[in-house]
């Protein structure tokens, strides 16, 4: 019993410990870009001694690759989270979607500096954790997905549909007005452009008028 308490304390100190280093990373990483930040800046930035950073993570590239992991995995888990709780509640699946939409939106609102990392990532194609990027990407697609295809199964939607375009637009959708809000229509609230975006969701995808 001692022992598997202390081991568990280790563990959530450990995880304390690399949140720390990831808030670092994507904060530095998005005011001066990867390549001009250094290892030395990220300890400090996370008030932690440089060997720390090499204890957790092999490199400072392995680093922005486990945090890629990282937040996209936060961003995957509230839009499953989001689906299942309107399932739960008895809701169809254009609310499925519809709620998906505001917790994409809530996660943006959060991790803004990491979203923009993750867009800004998404268009190169030279990095060493190109592949990584795919499949965490396709990850949170794929949640999206899985809500549109049980909705064509139960009728709700069109089985003409592209299942797969569809959803990565819907995701690609939401990723691409969170930021143009947030960089240019700040004043707009949360709501605001969730009800938005439920608009053109329910004209494009379900035909209802909304």
């Amino acid at each position: 019993m001692e022992s598997s308490s202390a081991t568990a304390g280790v563990s959530t100190r450990r995880e304390a410990t690399r949140q720390k280093l990831y808030e670092a990373a994507v904060t530095l990483i998005a005011e001066q870009g990867f390549s001009a930040t250094t290892v030395d800046e990220i300890a400090e930035r996370a008030g932690v001694a440089k060997g720390t950073v090499y204890y957790n993570f092999a490199s400072k590239s392995v680093l922005f690759e486990e945090l890629l992991r990282h937040g996209v995995g936060l961003l995957t888990a509230s839009l499953r989270e989001a689906a299942e709780a309107t399932a739960r509640a008895g809701g169809g699946k254009v609310d499925a979607l519809d709620a998906m939409i505001r917790a994409g939106l809530l996660f943006i609102d959060r991790y803004p500096a990491f979203t923009q990392l993750y867009v800004a990532e998404l268009w190169r194609t030279n990095r060493a954790w190109q592949s990584t990027l795919m499949v965490v990407r396709q990850q949170a697609v794929a949640v999206v997905e899985g809500v549109l295809r049980e909705g064509v199964e139960n009728g709700e939607f069109s089985d003409e549909i592209d299942v797969p375009l569809t959803a990565s637009a819907l995701v690609g959708m939401v990723l691409v007005a969170a930021l143009d809000w947030q960089s240019f229509q700040p004043e707009r609230s949360l709501d605001d452009v969730h009800a938005a975006l439920s608009r053109l969701l329910q004209g494009r995808v379900s035909g209802r008028r909304g």
